[in-house]
């Protein structure tokens, strides 16, 4: 079983920065992509940014520029840094995390969600 826990959401104002993570833990073997969703209120899960081990980043249209999402290997982590926050930033932000366990199944397993409201 891998578990995936996000922090660092919170109340912030526009034009202000916030930074989450996500932590990986339990049967990884290895990981082969991470990401960052948002959800807002009546509003379907969106995609946010994603990045590929060992590849390439992608970022929705409307945080280009402004987020940049990385990671920390040794520590199976991968971060957002949001920064000119705006209001339709706000949402409950996810992370998704996608490899193989030591059995050598793959998983694709998501965090509890952080809350993140910026206010105008």
């Amino acid at each position: 079983q891998v578990h995936v826990v996000e922090s660092g959401g919170g109340l912030v104002q526009a034009g202000g920065s916030l930074r989450l993570s996500c932590a990986a833990s339990g049967n990884i073997f290895s990981i082969n992509a991470l990401g960052w969703y948002r959800q807002a209120p009546g509003k379907q899960r969106d995609l946010v940014a994603t990045i590929i081990i060992g590849g390439s980043t992608n970022y929705a249209d409307s945080v280009t520029g402004r987020f940049t999402i990385s990671t920390d290997n040794t520590k199976n982590t991968v971060y957002l840094q949001m920064n000119s926050l705006k209001p339709e930033d706000t949402a409950v932000y996810y992370c998704n995390v996608r490899g193989r366990t030591r059995w050598g199944n793959e998983y694709d397993d998501w965090g509890q969600g952080t809350q993140v409201t910026v206010s105008s």
